[in-house]
């Protein structure tokens, strides 16, 4: 039973699915039968999703959740011994009872995409998509976790044999099998290496002992640009899990405690709402050796935080990277990660029983095939549902920003996404910006100048058009010159990615200045609840 579950919360999760299963110490299911169950149903998730929706399963049986749903018709259609659950268990019944339905949809999606028998669809589901060179040679980004070594270290013992390149191009071209025993240690962040893809360290003594940690280059951003020193006062953590730059904000911390007796007396509050991921979360600290350092506020909501509670008195800076739409993200097997999931309200095209058959005239030859028809509804559909979510996410991320903003000590605040839309990205920088809350409290855009050495450097930089227009402090070409930005596939090796400081001034604004509260009435109470139907991205 749990094997579904458990593959459910893989392909929600925001990160690499594969690093997610393998490191995850609460699963019961062997992490070889999560993983591929996990993998091969985000590859045919496109014409589960259809499928479902089309045979009305989740309307019919409440019980089911949408990406549960897609695991348990996956095996149902998808494979030869079916759902592995006992033939009475409710969730088996709950397929076994549309099993009809779910085989004539599962046909006629299979029809439209031109696939004589399920084989052949099967095939292609196998297959994937004709991948381009730059996913296919994405670099296996490799942290050294100076909570518990060096860089130096492990330069002299676990990457001994391998030959250091100076150039990260020659990681993206290496193609040979198995990979070449290179790395690159990076420009902008350091104790950071590139090796090619394919490289597997995983069973490396270093990442057993939590000396190495795999994290996409991008994703090392947000905690680079906070980069918490002894002033900073502590360090609160928004959304968590799984923890990889929770770990690196540690990093930070216990670099600049070296050698002196401050360690400890600094913290790093990690929060995460849902118990499941806080026990992930709870795992990756201790595995790199950052329980002292991190206090974990497991169950808690970044948004039930009263910013005046005494326990916060101390946070001087936050670090936000909230679920997004993970447009940006490329996945560890080298496939951009797409997971379609079924919806509940989607209109069904129903054939209407006609009379005998008639000869068609010329006019009704030229009325366009239901399947084309089917196909334009469809791409409509799909533009809509993605407006809507992306409406939903940034609405979500700008409360949470908004939030971070009301805590009395902090002077800094860090937000991303691995997402590519502008949307969630400039979108929102400019909105908070031109908040009450910032005007007020005097927060403004951390500037490209004021931003830490490798980051200052970074050339890729916020979408100029979508930062039109004028905030209270700063012209709109300032603010996107101090966003970032990260090209998923491009010649630095990164996923898709976004991130924008922020700093606090001494004095807020001139009352003249706050704009009415009537433009924030867009949102309402339950906007602090869409991180639970929108959890498909992230790049931790």
């Amino acid at each position: 039973m749990s094997l579904y579950y458990e593959a459910a919360d893989a392909l929600l999760q925001q990160g690499d699915i594969k690093s997610f299963i393998f490191n995850n110490k609460n699963f019961r299911s062997p992490p070889t039968q999560i993983y591929a169950l996990a993998i091969e149903t985000l590859k045919s998730s496109s014409i589960l999703a259809e499928v479902v929706e089309n045979a009305r399963l989740l309307r019919q049986e409440r019980s089911l959740k949408p990406v549960l749903s897609l695991l348990l018709v996956h095996d149902l259609l998808l494979t030869k011994d079916g759902i592995a659950l006992p033939t009475l268990h409710p969730l088996k019944q709950a397929c076994l009872g549309h099993k009809a339905r779910l085989i004539a949809e599962m046909t006629r999606a299979r029809l439209r995409r031109g696939f004589h028998n399920i084989e052949a669809l099967k095939e292609s589901l196998r297959a994937g998509p004709k991948r381009s060179q730059e996913k296919a040679n994405h670099p296996r980004w490799v942290r050294i976790n100076t909570v518990r070594t060096t860089l130096a270290d492990q330069l002299k013992t676990t990457f001994a044999g391998y030959t250091p390149v100076t150039s990260i191009n020659s990681i993206l071209i290496s193609r040979s099998v198995p990979p070449a025993k290179i790395y690159h240690i990076d420009r902008h962040v350091r104790s950071l290496l590139a090796f090619p893809a394919g490289t597997d360290l995983s069973l490396a003594l270093a990442y057993k002992a939590g000396h190495i940690i795999f994290q996409d280059k991008a994703s090392c951003f947000p905690a680079l640009l906070l980069s918490p020193d002894l002033d900073s006062g502590d360090i609160l953590d928004a959304c968590a899990a799984p923890g990889n730059k929770t770990t690196h904000l540690a990093s930070f911390l216990s670099e600049a405690c070296e050698g002196t007796v401050q360690r400890g007396r600094q913290k790093i509050i990690a929060c995460e709402r849902d118990e499941q991921r806080s026990l992930t979360l709870r795992k990756m600290i201790e595995w790199a050796g950052a329980s002292d350092i991190v206090s974990i506020k497991a169950g808690h909501d970044f948004l039930d935080l009263e910013p005046i509670d005494e326990r916060w008195r101390d946070v001087g800076a936050l670090l936000l990277d909230p679920s997004c739409s993970g447009s940006g993200i490329i996945g560890r097997d080298d496939e951009v990660r797409s997971l379609t999931v079924p919806r509940t309200d989607i209109p069904i095209l129903e054939k209407r029983k006609g009379k005998k058959r008639k000869r068609k005239t010329k006019a009704e030859e030229k009325v366009p095939d239901v399947a084309r028809v089917e196909d334009k509804l469809e791409k409509k559909e799909e533009h809509d549902q993605l407006n809507e979510r992306l409406m939903a996410l940034s609405a979500f991320q700008l409360k949470l920003l908004l939030h971070a903003f009301r805590f009395p000590a902090a002077r800094k605040v860090v937000y991303s996404t691995c997402s590519i839309y502008t949307e969630e990205n400039e979108g929102v920088v400019m909105k908070a910006l031109n908040s009450n809350v910032a005007i007020e409290r005097g927060w403004r855009i951390m500037r490209r100048e004021e931003q830490v050495d490798g980051l200052r450097e970074w050339n890729v930089r916020g979408d100029v058009k979508a930062c039109e227009g004028v905030v209270w402090q700063e012209k709109g070409e300032v603010v996107a010159d101090a966003c970032i930005r990260c090209i998923k596939g491009d010649e630095e090796g990164t996923m898709g990615f976004f991130v924008a400081g922020f700093v606090r001034g001494e004095h807020g604004a001139r009352p003249e200045d706050i704009q009415s509260e009537e433009e924030w009435h867009g949102f309402s109470e339950g906007d602090g609840d869409m991180s639970d139907s929108y959890q498909l991205k992230q790049g931790d």
